[in-house]
């Protein structure tokens, strides 16, 4: 699973496998916190993340939705997803 991005101390990935289950997703990785969001809504769908840096999360994945949303594409397609930039 390849990192599309990283700051804070937070790391982003996403699958690149076809048929990676639905909805659209990403998943935030932080010390020993992990979580999965939704790249529609921007909520979080599972795991546990802290309250900081689940915010830091969302305003980063609200500034590069669509990004994020072609590298979904991309990776239900097989393809390795691009790196976005991070929150700075």
């Amino acid at each position: 699973m390849p990192s599309i991005a990283m700051f804070y101390g937070i790391i982003i990935r996403m699958y690149f496998a076809p048929g990676e289950h639905n909805p659209p997703h990403f998943h935030a990785y932080y010390n020993e916190y992990k979580a999965s969001f939704s790249i529609d809504t921007l909520e979080l769908m599972e795991g546990d993340f802290p309250r900081k840096q689940m915010r830091l999360v969302q305003a980063w994945a609200e500034l590069h939705q669509e990004e994020i949303k072609a590298d979904w594409a991309l990776a239900m397609n097989g393809e390795t997803p691009y790196k976005i930039a991070p929150l700075v």
